[in-house]
């Protein structure tokens, strides 16, 4: 009751750091490149969500926001 659901606008990186998370894994290891078929797109966006699954502190990183500390 005392729970209040507020919308995130469209494309609010700032308010929804997944986007930030997202365009991290399409810079470093999922764009600029000519996939030879839907097995091998698949492959490498398992590759890269691995990656990016050893490396916690740099998710934490991504998705920080430094406003919302002082929460």
């Amino acid at each position: 009751e005392n729970i209040t659901i507020l919308p995130l606008p469209p494309k609010s990186p700032e308010l929804n750091p997944v986007e930030n998370i997202w365009q991290f894994m399409r810079d470093n290891w999922l764009s600029n490149r000519v996939f030879k078929s839907y097995e091998d797109i698949v492959a490498h966006c398992c590759y890269a969500w691995r990656t990016l699954q050893d490396r916690p502190w740099k998710i934490m990183s991504i998705g920080r926001r430094n406003w919302a500390q002082g929460f």
